[in-house]
């Protein structure tokens, strides 16, 4: 049974024609694994709400926002525990 599904296989595929609507030049050079590293690090991407997008011109600009707010978020969250601390025992 094996051979018999071999056989159909192979004929199968010689019998496979590409599609005329591709350019069989640029099949030929691919090369394996090539974004594998990309592809296994990941992505992080946001997308930004159409009024956000207007108001951060480019990826820096969000990140600095961002990094402006985590700042204020320690020192905030620093001081609140200053306070806390610094109270009557």
């Amino acid at each position: 049974m094996k051979g018999k599904s071999t056989k159909k296989a192979k004929a199968a595929s010689a019998d496979d024609e590409l599609r005329p609507e591709y350019d069989e030049t640029l099949l030929k050079n691919g090369v394996r694994g090539k974004y594998a590293e990309r592809y296994r690090a990941g992505t992080n991407l946001v997308r930004l709400a159409p009024e956000l997008a207007a108001v951060f011109p480019n990826d820096e600009a969000v990140n600095e926002a961002l990094r402006l707010v985590i700042r204020v978020a320690d020192d905030a969250t620093r001081l609140t525990k200053r306070r806390r601390g610094a109270g009557p025992q």
